[in-house]
């Protein structure tokens, strides 16, 4: 999806910047991480910290694009090296774990077989940036992946959401033996900017019978306040776009 920022709203992200994480961000998270949990849970408390500020470091910004007046922040350039690629892979997976917070617990404690089964069954990827990481992170979370697309573009017979984009309105189709009734569902984009696509996806997949455990995005711009077309499934983003 496109990631539009008025420009009369954008964020400049800088050093003074609060939205940003920052060396000594990453110093606190840590601290705060250590008080009262395992070592290796605040290893990777501070490991995430420290994975922002080089995904940030990576974002760049278009003026009027696609039209005057928006500012688009292009995410590819993580894409275009290795290291970056591989650390944002990283980072998805450790917020991803957030959605599970009994899961490190249950494993510990050789729980029962149904306990122990996979909290998630498929990730959703949204067209067409959410399909960039949807693969590689369902990989790294034992998970099938499942593409939306805009309508027309999947063959045999699916289910259809409309949605309001920035720019008019859009349609998002899904194929139907995508989702298993009861499987559990985790919904991947890049950026979420008003919620409108993230909202229609989540109607397909309620209409397949699927059961959203939540949301993850690379970035929300939280001043558009998307995540509240989203009703009560919960919202996780990496990183934050202030106004």
């Amino acid at each position: 999806m496109t990631a539009p920022v008025p420009q009369s709203a954008q964020s400049q992200l800088t050093s003074s910047d609060p939205s940003r994480p920052t060396a000594s961000d990453i110093t606190s998270a840590a601290q705060h991480a250590s008080g009262g949990q395992p070592p290796a849970a605040a290893a990777a408390a501070a490991e995430l910290a420290s994975t922002k500020v080089a995904l940030y470091a990576s974002l760049r910004r278009f003026a009027d694009f696609p039209i005057k007046g928006i500012v688009f922040i292009d995410i590819m350039p993580i894409f275009q090296d290795p290291k970056t690629h591989a650390t944002l892979l990283r980072a998805l997976e450790l917020q991803a774990l957030h959605f599970a917070p009994a899961l490190a617990a249950a494993a510990a404690a050789a729980a029962s077989a149904a306990a122990a089964a996979p909290w998630v069954d498929v990730v959703v990827g949204l067209d067409a940036r959410g399909f960039l990481f949807g693969p590689g992170l369902a990989l790294k979370l034992g998970a099938g992946f499942a593409p939306v697309r805009k309508q027309g573009k999947l063959p045999g017979p699916c289910v259809t959401a409309s949605y309001e984009k920035e720019y008019g309105a859009d349609y998002f189709q899904i194929q139907e033996d995508a989702i298993k009734p009861g499987q559990k569902v985790l919904i991947v984009d890049d950026i979420i900017a008003t919620g409108g696509s993230a909202a229609a996806a989540g109607e397909l997949v309620k209409k397949l019978g699927g059961e959203l455990v939540g949301y993850l995005f690379i970035l929300e711009i939280s001043f558009l306040k998307g995540r509240e077309k989203l009703g009560d499934a919960p919202v996780i983003t990496l990183l934050e776009e202030a106004e």
